[in-house]
């Protein structure tokens, strides 16, 4: 049995790091980022993780209600009145060219698998939210942001993984990821838990108001076009 157990961990292990090399050599590659939450997922980071996001004020309810999106339709979005959070979302996949499904699917079977489908459908409205870009650097300072709020591990791993990729192959970009990050962590420190909000159910809210809600600053740094977006 414990045989048994050490091998998986092994197999979990080097999918990790298999994930952590694909991100640094290709850092558009989805797939990548997903192994690396699936390498983890029996991690004791995983475990810190789930209880800290199950703690945070308004979550519990959605968690034990299952509360997940239906598929969105970009069309009625981007029909919304302008400055909604639906027309911002509508812009801001169509814009960018995102197929608002791209990411790997979860059976949800447990609370954990609950948090990573929510967090990864709802990816794409934490960056219209906050602000923050899909460039690359802009990637990195949204998991600082999730880090702030979630101790995810996979955004641990990114963010340290972004830094290593930069320090090793453009170094003069330092400067831009390591404000990015610190951007990201301290709107993700001052801000109410995004996990907790019923997005769906307020598209026509107005953007601003949204931001007022949850406390995070009206008129954020502008989002600049970049490469797709990671979950």
């Amino acid at each position: 049995m414990a045989e048994h157990q050490n091998r998986r961990h092994q197999i979990n292990y080097l999918r990790t790091l298999s994930g952590v090399v694909g991100m640094i050599r290709n850092p558009e590659g989805t797939e990548s980022v997903f192994d690396i939450e699936d390498g983890l997922r029996r991690s004791g980071a995983m475990d810190s993780f789930e209880a800290r996001v199950a703690g945070l004020p308004g979550v519990r309810e959605l968690m034990e209600e299952r509360y997940l999106a239906q598929p969105l339709d970009v069309d009625m979005l981007a029909a919304m009145p302008a400055g909604s959070l639906g027309h911002a979302l509508a812009r801001h996949l169509i814009d960018h060219g995102f197929d608002p499904d791209y990411y790997r699917k979860v059976e949800v079977k447990s609370d954990l698998d609950w948090i990573l489908m929510r967090m990864r459908q709802s990816h794409d409205i934490w960056h219209v939210v906050t602000g923050i870009g899909t460039d690359r650097v802009g990637e990195i300072a949204l998991k600082a942001f999730e880090l702030a709020q979630t101790w995810r591990p996979m955004a641990a791993v990114i963010t340290c993984g972004g830094l290593l990729r930069y320090l090793l192959k453009d170094p003069e970009q330092m400067g831009a990821v390591l404000g990015g990050i610190g951007h990201g962590y301290q709107l993700g420190y001052k801000a109410q838990p995004l996990l907790a909000q019923r997005w769906e159910e307020h598209w026509s809210r107005p953007l601003e108001e949204w931001r007022r809600m949850v406390g995070l600053p009206e008129q954020p740094i502008p989002e600049q076009p970049g490469t797709p977006a990671v979950a």
